[in-house]
């Protein structure tokens, strides 16, 4: 269903949150692809899983943003919330040793190797998880009261 109500009615949020969490998915979406085409950065399996998460949201974000279609929420609001779990869950492979003793990867790269170690916390699952939280908020605002 698309939002009918004239373009200045409504919170910032309500009426640019789908835009903004466009560009957001984008963002990461074209960080993630520097990462593993342009610096060479194999991605672990924990990464390829907030990947099928992240892409189809920088995808579908678009097409809902240049609609203005907030119907789009309900549906893109699950692949946030489950890929920030799952960059969550990464993020503490990371930085927990016992974690990653406890849940070893088994195939490829290490899901706890770090490429990056900015400021000692910010790591690739950690611009993950804050993209999808960031996109979990946009959308959250913009959904339809009522």
């Amino acid at each position: 269903m698309t939002d009918t109500r004239p373009e200045n009615e409504g919170t910032l949020f309500e009426r640019a949150g789908v835009y903004l969490a466009w560009v957001t998915a984008l963002a990461a979406t074209g960080g993630s692809l520097y990462f593993s085409e342009i610096l060479g950065f194999i991605p672990c399996s924990l990464c390829w899983v907030q990947r099928i998460f992240m892409y189809p949201l920088a995808i579908v974000l678009g097409i809902a943003a240049y609609r203005r279609d907030r119907s789009i929420i309900p549906y893109a609001l699950p692949l946030s919330v489950i890929g920030g779990c799952v960059s969550l869950f990464h993020y503490l492979l990371q930085k927990v040793p016992s974690m990653a003793l406890t849940f070893p990867c088994r195939v490829g790269v290490p899901c706890s190797q770090n490429y990056i170690d900015w400021f000692g916390f910010i790591t690739i699952p950690f611009l993950a998880l804050t993209a999808f939280i960031m996109i979990t908020v946009f959308l959250w605002l913009a959904r339809e009261r009522g």
